[in-house]
């Protein structure tokens, strides 16, 4: 069996394995055994099915709720609450980083979970309508394989000619993962003024050979793949191929590292809204929170659960923090500069 074949099976079955797992003291209940006139939800997420399977049937089980989940890009998929916000056809929207959905906020309805004090306090819900899910660093995810002895330990390697074409990148517009790597450049290679950071994104972009990619999982799966060499991405991501055999490494940005975290957001007059209530609660409750960190190798937001065990302590990465970006107008303007700087425009 071939390293691709035997890791992409290691994977299923801790998919698998993941489903299985009890992940408090719920009630079980076959599927068949829910009403038919029990509410649906609707949920928007752009976390891959190995990550949302697992705590979506839980949530099912334990709450008596059937739930219909639609996948795609964040940027999309926030475009689909922008067109449908007169007549909501969604009551979540799962995932998507705090500073993308932000500018956004009049989308979501006034929230806040019962777990919202055991929230540490850079995760508290200030604005009312985003409560924060998991923590979320941005890193690099390098294929061992195709790397050698190629030295990559931050974002001014990406600049090297070798890696011309073999760069994973997804469109800002459409990742927030990638929108946050983008913020991340600009703090990081402008060192604290992202108004300098622009001269990087100009060498990265024509690095980029013309590639930039819809989605965040096209990143990291091209990666593991052996289509790139190396990808721009987040710690879950890359930490689950990893852990499932594939042939990557994790890159912590020697220039520096934001941890941004992702959320989950109640749809403004959501049509199943007591159903969106228990899901935010759930999601957020000790008991999925563990599992997230135990099992699908992302930070929680809560003071009570330990970060997934093998990852770097925050204190020996060098961190940094962003205070733009997170605004309708600054959003916009990047978004827009990089796109035309990435076309060959002058930016």
């Amino acid at each position: 069996m071939g390293n691709e074949k035997r890791w992409r099976l290691v994977l299923l079955l801790l998919v698998l394995t993941a489903g299985m797992v009890v992940l408090g003291s719920w009630q079980w209940l076959d599927r068949e055994e829910m009403a038919d006139d029990l509410p649906d939800l609707v949920v928007y997420s752009p976390h891959p099915a190995e990550f949302t399977q697992p705590l979506l049937d839980e949530f099912e089980k334990e709450a008596g709720v059937r739930v219909r989940l639609v996948n795609g890009g964040t940027g999309k998929l926030l475009q689909r609450v922008r067109e449908e916000q007169e007549n909501p056809q969604v009551d979540v929207l799962w995932g998507g980083a705090v500073s993308m959905i932000k500018p956004d906020a009049g989308l979501f309805a006034e929230y806040e979970t019962v777990n919202e004090n055991m929230m540490r306090p850079e995760f508290k819900n200030r604005e009312g309508c985003l409560t924060r899910f998991t923590d979320v660093p941005s890193v690099l995810l390098v294929n061992t394989d195709l790397v050698g002895d190629w030295k990559i330990e931050g974002y001014e390697d990406l600049l090297d000619p070798r890696l011309h074409g073999k760069i994973a990148m997804a469109d800002p517009a459409l990742s927030s993962s990638s929108y946050e790597q983008l913020i991340n450049m600009l703090y990081a290679m402008g060192k604290g003024n992202p108004e300098d950071g622009w001269d990087y994104i100009r060498s990265l972009a024509d690095n980029l050979d013309g590639n930039l990619l819809e989605s965040s999982a096209d990143v990291y799966d091209g990666v593991a793949r052996g289509r790139y060499v190396v990808g721009c991405t987040f710690e879950e991501a890359a930490l689950t191929y990893q852990r499932a055999g594939a042939p990557v490494r994790i890159v912590y940005m020697k220039e520096g590292v934001i941890s941004e975290p992702d959320g989950v957001y109640i749809v403004r007059n959501a049509k199943h809204l007591a159903a969106a209530k228990k899901f935010v609660d759930f999601i957020t409750g000790h008991g999925a929170q563990s599992f997230i960190a135990r099992n699908l190798h992302r930070r929680s937001v809560r003071k009570d659960v330990a970060a997934p065990e093998g990852l770097q302590e925050k204190d020996n990465l060098v961190m940094i923090s962003a205070d733009a970006g997170d605004t309708e107008e600054i959003r916009q303007e990047w978004l827009e500069r990089f796109c035309r700087i990435f076309h060959g425009e002058k930016g």
